[in-house]
């Protein structure tokens, strides 16, 4: 009995949260939960189709078609041109998403290069499909970037998808156009799929213009886009995303969608078409603040530079910082968590080379991220 969960983990962030729940006045930067509340434009959308008696009955599977046209209007803005009808897929959040595209593409036993560290999650929904992550090291003294050479060591013939997240989840950091290209080189010399998860594309604080690989119509029957309407509209509990590739993939991938979820929920797709009509500027407020509480993170831990050293990073709203103490990181987390009343995630929940560091969200409110490295302060001393 159970014996297909048995090698399959809770996630660690999940952990550290119920861990958290059962500690009184514990404050938590572990879970990546934005602070602010929906758009409130985008909750009047919602309420609207419910008034109008539009949510009570299933869309089709694939989704809304008013808002899969909206999907790639927008996806043709940031050169991606994909058929609404045949190519993209609204989903229950992105993790639907990834798990419906890995079970379509995986046969039993297959490997999936993810490189480390990256999200928690993907290990365990590799294996729920079936197949065998198995780790790529980034390269930690240039910015936790890709190494061409660390892929295609790992590459085997059991290897079939690549599988990352742009920007970084945790460390932030955002690969260049001449990495994801040679990437690319890779997957077609190999034969392998490319699956990318850009939930935090929305927060980018370089200058520079954010590429991905579903920008290449020559890569269309490699590349498999996820993206999620969680972190940029402040969306988590709607639980909303969406896929795109080619028709021959999603097809494929259509046909498990249905027998997971049959579509995504009705009112939370008219949130989404909400979030595509909406005025940016919100997302560009969240971006702001972001901006702000990546500065007062950075310079809190700085304060305790003795135990803490970082890279600060150019996406997202997590810093993925190394500590200087000896004990692996879940024992650091945990007695953080004990003793300082903190919650943070253990480096190692991100995959090998994650170990002796921990995420921390600036995602939190101010207020939250002081009381925090108050009580950092005080238990370090």
């Amino acid at each position: 009995m159970f014996e297909r969960t048995k090698n399959i983990k809770l996630s660690p962030i999940k952990e550290m949260e119920l861990r958290a729940s059962k500690i009184p006045g514990v404050v938590s930067l572990a879970q990546g939960i934005p602070s602010f509340d929906t758009d409130d434009f985008i909750k009047e959308k919602a309420i609207e189709a419910i008034k109008k008696g539009r949510v009570a009955k299933y869309s089709l599977s694939p989704g809304l078609p008013e808002l899969r046209e909206a999907v790639e209007e927008s996806l043709a803005e940031e050169g991606m041109f994909y058929d609404f009808d045949s190519e993209i897929i609204i989903t229950a959040g992105a993790i639907e998403a990834i798990t419906a595209t890995l079970i379509a593409i995986l046969n039993q036993g297959d490997e999936v290069l993810i490189p480390t560290p990256t999200y928690t999650s993907y290990q365990e929904t590799i294996k729920v499909a079936g197949g065998t992550p198995v780790f790529v090291d980034l390269i930690e003294e240039e910015g936790w970037a890709f190494s061409i050479k660390n892929f295609e060591h790992k590459i085997s013939s059991k290897t079939k998808a690549i599988f990352f997240c742009n920007p970084n989840n945790p460390t932030g950091t955002i690969y260049t156009k001449k990495q994801l290209l040679d990437l690319a080189e890779l997957a077609k010399k190999h034969n392998l799929f490319i699956i990318t998860d850009e939930v935090y594309k929305d927060f980018i604080y370089t200058d520079e213009d954010f590429f991905t690989l579903a920008q290449i119509p020559e890569l269309r029957k490699k590349v498999i886009r996820i993206f999620s309407f969680s972190k940029g509209n402040a969306m988590t509990g709607w639980r909303v995303g969406f896929l795109h590739s080619d028709s021959s993939i999603v097809k494929e991938i259509l046909k498990i969608h249905d027998s997971l979820v049959t579509c995504a929920p009705v009112v939370s797709q008219y949130a989404a078409l909400g979030a595509l009509e909406a005025d940016k500027n919100v997302v560009e407020y969240y971006k702001q603040e972001y901006l702000k509480r990546r500065k007062l993170i950075c310079d809190r831990l700085d304060i305790l530079k003795d135990i803490f050293s970082y890279q600060k990073p150019n996406s997202s709203y997590f810093v993925f910082p190394k500590y200087k103490t000896g004990e692996d990181s879940k024992t650091f987390a945990v007695n953080l968590l004990e003793k300082a009343r903190v919650a943070v995630v253990p480096g190692v929940a991100f995959g090998p080379n994650g170990e002796h560091h921990v995420r921390m969200s600036f995602g939190r409110t101010e207020e939250d991220i002081n009381k925090a490295f108050n009580r950092m302060e005080k238990y370090f001393k």
